[in-house]
């Protein structure tokens, strides 16, 4: 799953977000080092299926338009099933978006409690989280992000991971013309999991009101 993420480095994601044609630079962010479900997040989405992509914030908690107000707001959607589940085919046709990042913890059982990890790309280079969106009465949004299996050296950590998007595939992502699973599979590609690295890192990240750059420093192998 993913359930915290970090996204700090605004320069570099101003640079990242230049392969996203018709896409304006990001307005200054306080740097989160600790961002949580249930709050309000950077994303990058088309609101109009004509429209050109924005950066926009979305509240980290994903329900269909069509959904009450007291219906479910999962942070995750499996990729297994976001084409065929009533709750998610909608917007895995219509409503996809971006999530920049700049790494994501995650938690490995031990004796004794649980370790959480700082995963990120070796190069350090912004990471862009496949997801998906649903507009609210008031006209804001609201996302999940799409999980996998885990792959490469994420494994060692937990079984699934965020879909991780290449650069190539950005672009793709956002296309709300195109519909259809199959087409979607073909022509989006995951990021290379070589590319990634892991060590970890203070149990402080277990509060959401813990946030500073202390939360990703390598803390000794526990592993």
């Amino acid at each position: 799953m993913c359930g915290r993420y970090s996204l700090y480095d605004y320069p570099r994601l101003s640079q990242a977000i230049r392969l996203i044609p018709g896409l304006a630079g990001p307005e200054p962010h306080a740097p989160r080092y600790n961002v949580a479900p249930g709050t309000w997040i950077l994303g990058i989405r088309r609101p109009e299926p004509d429209g050109a992509p924005m950066i926009d914030d979305l509240w980290w908690g994903y329900r269909p338009a069509w959904a009450g107000p007291d219906a479910p707001q999962p942070i995750n959607a499996r990729v297994e099933t976001l084409a065929t589940s009533r709750y998610f085919k909608g917007a895995f046709r219509h409503h996809r978006c971006l999530i920049p990042a700049d790494g994501w913890y995650e938690w490995l059982p031990q004796a004794g409690g649980k370790q959480p990890y700082y995963l990120c790309r070796e190069d350090r280079a912004t990471l862009f989280l496949a997801g998906i969106w649903g507009a609210f009465a008031d006209g804001t949004a609201g996302c999940a992000i799409v999980t996998e299996p885990a792959r490469g050296n994420a494994r060692e950590i937990h079984d699934r991971m965020p879909l991780l998007l290449n650069d190539d595939s950005l672009r793709t992502w956002l296309d709300s013309t195109l519909q259809e699973r199959d087409a979607i599979r073909s022509a989006v590609h995951h990021l290379d999991a070589d590319t990634l690295t892991h060590w970890p890192v203070s149990t402080r990240i277990n509060r959401p009101t813990h946030d500073d750059p202390r939360l990703i420093e390598p803390e000794s192998d526990k592993h």
